[in-house]
């Protein structure tokens, strides 16, 4: 099978396999030997689940041959982030406290995935127990650091690491990812794909590690926007397993969108203090593709609260909570990151007036954002600064001029996709990103669809 139907989009590969030109079987067994190969060398694999998969495989490919067609997502290879259950896999959560545990359920993502047709070809790589407190090395994980398919000297980005570069290295048509503050967002920049983070409680989160109860989100990584449309579809919507899921279908129609005239919310970017003048570049040429699209930009200032203040609060007493089990056994000691330690053990003397004020924070921040998006329907800006750092030195030193706009909207659980805007100087992936309203993913994903019509950027190949 030809490298090039590997990095074709879902939407591409399902017109091959509806019309039988190629088949699941095929395209599995392409996939499962790209991640022996490229994805192990990346240290982006898990787990490769090659028996399910080829179980999967010739099941979609019967269903499809009998006219048993379920959809988009049918016979469609992907890979998991290794946080999410499946039965009588291995389930490792990046952690190596918990190198040998294996779950006899399905997550409900994996359930609903499986239900569309979609084939399971691996558990992805992670940072363990997806940086519960706080770590400062890439290396922060069971599988080691996860290396960049464009550059791997450097970082694939944290959490859903195996994810982003699974996905671009040619290893899964899409996966999924998780994000608490940023997962999503920074690998699929830094590995220069596109990357979904629904509303929180858009997707259940049963089955799937809980970090932090009332910030921690599901979503796609692809390679295009209407690819993460498609999964979305598949994957939202109410769970009575999970009481925080919404009762809210997702459908997406690109042609509602087409003649719509967005206001967009441009956020304020100092790029010259944070020395990004290729952020700078790409984003003011991203800008003239929308212009073309008749688009209204709008500055925008947001309220002035200490959002990360209150994220880093939120998250450090729920993720110490969750693996308080963890802690107080002393196995917290195996994890591979001294500093992810150290956090984990210091949240649990976080005073509870600390967390509380940081909830009433976010109420307040979640009013204010409210009011932001009565003038205009989204925010825009890079996803992050500066192209992958060195996956060998201390995120404390590298992120320095890193940007992002992770703390505001992860506290107020708004939807967001990371989009290829263009590349550094050194050829390193740079990501536009798109924040909507809470439920409002049909906006940014719109945006997105209209900015991959008018670009080739997440055309681009890691391999070439």
């Amino acid at each position: 099978m030809s490298e090039h139907l590997l990095f074709l989009t879902v939407t591409e590969q399902a017109t091959l396999l509806k019309s039988r030109k190629i088949s699941s079987v095929e395209l599995t067994q392409a996939y499962l030997q790209v991640l022996r190969t490229r994805g192990t060398a990346l240290h982006a694999v898990a787990e490769i689940t090659e028996a399910t998969a080829l179980q999967q495989a010739q099941q979609a490919d019967k269903e499809i041959a009998s006219g048993k067609y379920r959809g988009t997502l049918h016979g469609i290879p992907y890979g998991a982030k290794d946080l999410f259950a499946t039965k009588g896999i291995p389930t490792r959560w990046g952690s190596p406290a918990h190198r040998d545990q294996t779950l006899d359920y399905d997550a409900t993502v994996i359930e609903r995935l499986r239900k569309a047709g979609a084939v399971l070809v691996a558990k992805l790589a992670m940072i363990e127990l997806a940086g519960a407190g706080g770590y400062e090395f890439a290396h922060a994980s069971l599988t080691g650091a996860c290396l960049n398919p464009w550059d791997t000297t450097r970082w694939a980005g944290g959490s859903s690491s195996g994810s982003g570069a699974a996905v671009a290295a040619g290893a899964v048509s899409f996966a999924l990812g998780t994000e608490t503050w940023g997962s999503i967002t920074v690998p699929a920049a830094f590995c220069g794909i596109t990357g979904l983070r629904p509303t929180y409680g858009r997707v259940s989160r049963f089955g799937a590690m809980a970090l932090s109860w009332t910030m921690d989100k599901i979503g796609p990584m692809a390679r295009s926007a209407e690819d993460c449309a498609q999964v979305l579809q598949a994957i939202a919507g109410y769970d009575p397993r999970d009481p925080s899921s919404a009762n809210l279908p997702f459908r997406y129609r690109f042609s509602v969108w087409r003649n719509y005239r967005f206001r967009i919310g441009l956020l304020p970017v100092d790029f010259a203090k944070s020395n990004a003048p290729d952020a700078e570049r790409c984003f003011t040429a991203a800008l003239e593709v929308f212009k073309r699209r008749k688009v209204e930009f709008l500055e925008v200032k947001l309220p002035e609260l200490p959002y990360n203040e209150a994220a880093e609060a939120i998250i450090m007493a729920e993720g110490s909570s969750a693996f308080e089990n963890l802690i107080r056994s002393g196995k917290v000691n195996e994890l591979a990151d001294q500093s992810q330690i150290a956090g984990l053990l210091s949240g649990l003397t976080l005073p509870a007036v600390d967390y509380l004020k940081a909830m009433r924070v976010r109420a307040e921040a979640c009013r204010a954002m409210a009011g932001v998006f009565e003038n205009c329907d989204v925010l825009m800006a890079p996803t992050l600064l500066q192209g992958a750092p060195p996956v060998d030195r201390s995120l404390n030193e590298t992120w320095v001029n890193m940007g992002g706009n992770g703390g505001f909207a992860n506290l107020t659980g708004l939807p967001s996709i990371s989009i290829p805007m263009g590349f550094t100087a050194g050829g390193l992936p740079l990501g536009l990103e798109i924040i909507g309203a809470p439920y409002e993913e049909a906006k940014i994903l719109a945006l997105a669809q209209m900015f991959q019509q008018e670009t080739d950027w997440h055309r681009r190949r890691a391999s070439n």
